[in-house]
């Protein structure tokens, strides 16, 4: 197929049989659905590999991709995934969180000699979020180290894991985080450093980092108290959609909470999940 016009000035030639590959790679991958509003979007993301690899159009990238087990799969994946997020972004997530859900917990532990916590962060991307769930567990489960409490954290792209595993983060990336918390959680750094935070050990040792492709089998085990999944389904098609969150709702008991995205509604995706308001869902089959 010939380029379209708009190529005329773009770096690379870009043409709609390279974009609908593009797509239908992205869906059999990840599931991600690659809209055509979608194609300026993975022009730009995609083009920053094509200049790392020294190739000068995408049918050649493309022709890369169809190579049996080729690593550049996992490199395209992660460029079109998007990953914005910020510490207790939609806090009212995580108010939620400090005064129902932790005092259901404490409760139904009561009496236990180990009282069990397991919160999972379903596109945690690079690590704000289970890092804000672990600080306010440490703010209001005073005993957590007596606890057999874990957050686990997956995302599918490994780039951004690697930063939340570091967990250092410019300091503009904490100015909506409140002084006191800094004080308690965060370590300033100095001298070189002076213009970044790392997030304290005792903050880091309750979050689990796992790379995650949530379209493919989970070795995932038990049951969580509350799952976050947050600005994620958007990227999936609806049977997709449902195919995870029923797949969530095996992992939960009745009441147990799933947290969802200010744009992200489960109407008509799944009936395992009862809204309770403001995005919050609670199991109830």
């Amino acid at each position: 197929m010939e380029p379209l016009l708009n190529n005329i000035e773009k770096e690379f030639i870009f043409t709609d049989d390279d974009f609908n590959f593009l797509s239908e790679l992205a869906v059999k991958t990840a599931g991600i659905n690659l809209t055509t509003d979608k194609r300026e979007l993975v022009y730009g993301r995609v083009s920053k590999r094509l200049r790392i690899l020294d190739i000068d159009n995408f049918k050649d990238y493309c022709r890369l991709l169809k190579k049996k087990n080729s690593e550049e799969s996992l490199h395209f994946i992660n460029s079109i995934t998007t990953n914005v997020t910020s510490f207790f972004r939609e806090n009212h997530h995580f108010e939620y969180l400090a005064d129902n859900v932790i005092p259901d917990i404490i409760k139904s532990n009561a009496g236990l000699s180990t009282p069990r916590l397991r919160i999972w962060s379903a596109g945690c991307s690079t690590g704000e979020e289970p890092y804000s769930i672990a600080m306010v567990l440490r703010e209001h489960i005073s005993d957590i180290d007596n606890w057999d409490a874990k957050i686990l954290a997956t995302d599918l792209d490994s780039n951004v894991l690697k930063t939340a595993k570091q967990a250092i983060y410019p300091l503009e990336r904490v100015k909506q985080v409140s002084i006191e918390r800094k004080k308690r959680w965060m370590q300033m750094g100095c001298d070189e450093n002076k213009d970044s935070i790392k997030i304290k050990e005792e903050i880091r040792q309750l979050v689990h980092f796992k790379q995650l492709n949530l379209t493919e089998p989970w070795p995932v085990q038990g049951i969580f108290d509350c799952i976050f999944f947050r600005n994620v389904a958007i990227y999936f098609k609806k049977p997709t959609q449902t195919s995870i969150l029923n797949r969530f709702a095996d992992h939960q008991k009745i009441n147990d909470k799933l947290f969802v995205g200010h744009s992200e509604s489960l109407i008509g995706i799944s009936q395992k999940y009862q809204s309770i308001g403001q995005t919050i869902h609670k199991k109830v089959s």
